[in-house]
């Protein structure tokens, strides 16, 4: 942006009164001029080359150089002072109470104290300047905002009534400090007091407070963690079980569609005889049956070749049946004898 205008003038004519500016070389906190501001050679219109923070430069002071157009060139100098204005940028920083993540820390209140005790005193400064820097105090939340109060201007932080023994041991202030800038900017501030009349009663009750804050956070913790594993492994069986039933249902469909030749299994004592298929052997079986189920056998004869069970070949899934020349016996107790019967498998 433009921050000002250096302007010269020169009774000579023509070229003999062109005016050019520069900058004449000098150093502002370690750095040269040139990187904070520039000036036009021909107008003399100097401008911000960056941003300047009131906290660390409060101010610059350089020379600028005019200088005509003749031969020898004449030139004359001016000191330029550029006030650097304070801006609202900074927040309000507390100095006490310490705010400690790991530790708590309590202001003790006996419970005999009397009306405008002072507890502490929330001290914050803020590196502005002027009204910027400017201070105030307000108490935000309070376990029992009928007890304590914060000074305005000070920070102070006094009991407004008496103590007694219902007011609970723990309480709890949270105080904002803002400064009186445009915008204004703020901090917050937690306040632990203990309202008690021996230090065991308050190391106690913090304690178990800071004990049971940290058992509800790592509860809080191993839930969510638990309920995030059995979940994924919910998932994770039911994306199984239906890759599993996608996959069996595809193999049936492949199956089933297919028109692949069926490959027939023979038996270990399968002996192809000149073509027909015949097993090797032929066996026949004797079973004799009475009116005792406790008298029936069934005899495993030797092979033979007679009495076979042929299957034409002319006629597929035909068979004719050949029984056996033996008579049934007429006696009704003794036992009933089936022939022989043989098959042969074409």
């Amino acid at each position: 942006m433009s921050i000002f205008s250096v302007s010269a003038q020169d009774s000579d004519w023509n070229q003999n009164a062109r005016i050019s500016y520069f900058l004449e070389d000098s150093q502002v906190s370690g750095s040269p001029i040139s990187s904070y501001v520039s000036i036009n050679s021909e107008t003399g219109v100097l401008h911000a080359v960056r941003s300047i923070d009131y906290e660390q430069i409060k101010q610059l002071v350089f020379t600028v150089k005019a200088q005509d157009g003749g031969s020898p060139p004449l030139s004359s100098n001016v000191t330029v002072k550029i006030l650097i204005q304070d801006q609202n940028d900074n927040p309000p920083q507390v100095l006490y109470p310490v705010q400690t993540g790991g530790s708590l820390v309590a202001e003790m209140v006996p419970r005999s104290a009397d009306v405008g005790y002072l507890v502490t005193k929330v001290v914050a400064v803020d590196v502005d300047s002027g009204q910027n820097a400017w201070l105030s105090y307000k108490l935000q939340k309070a376990t029992d905002r009928a007890l304590f109060e914060v000074g305005l201007q000070n920070g102070e932080i006094r009991t407004i009534r008496q103590v007694t023994d219902k007011d609970a041991v723990k309480q709890r202030l949270t105080v904002i400090v803002e400064d009186n800038g445009q915008p204004s900017r703020s901090a917050t501030v937690i306040v632990n007091v203990a309202v008690a009349d021996s230090f065991p009663e308050v190391l106690s009750e913090f304690t178990d407070f800071t004990h049971d804050k940290e058992y509800n956070d790592n509860l809080a913790f191993y839930l969510v963690l638990a309920l995030a594993v059995v979940s994924f492994l919910f998932i994770t069986c039911l994306v199984v079980i239906i890759s599993v039933k996608i996959y069996r249902w595809r193999q049936s469909r492949i199956l089933y569609h297919s028109n692949l030749p069926v490959i027939p299994y023979y038996p270990p004592r399968y002996s192809d005889t000149l073509g027909t298929g015949t097993l090797q052997h032929v066996y026949n079986y004797e079973v004799c049956r009475t009116t005792d189920s406790r008298k029936s056998d069934c005899k495993f004869g030797r092979a033979g070749s007679q009495n076979v069970l042929i299957m034409d070949p002319s006629s597929t899934g035909t068979m004719q049946r050949i029984q056996s020349e033996k008579s049934i016996l007429d006696e009704p107790d003794s036992p009933l004898e089936v022939g022989f019967v043989f098959y042969k498998v074409l």
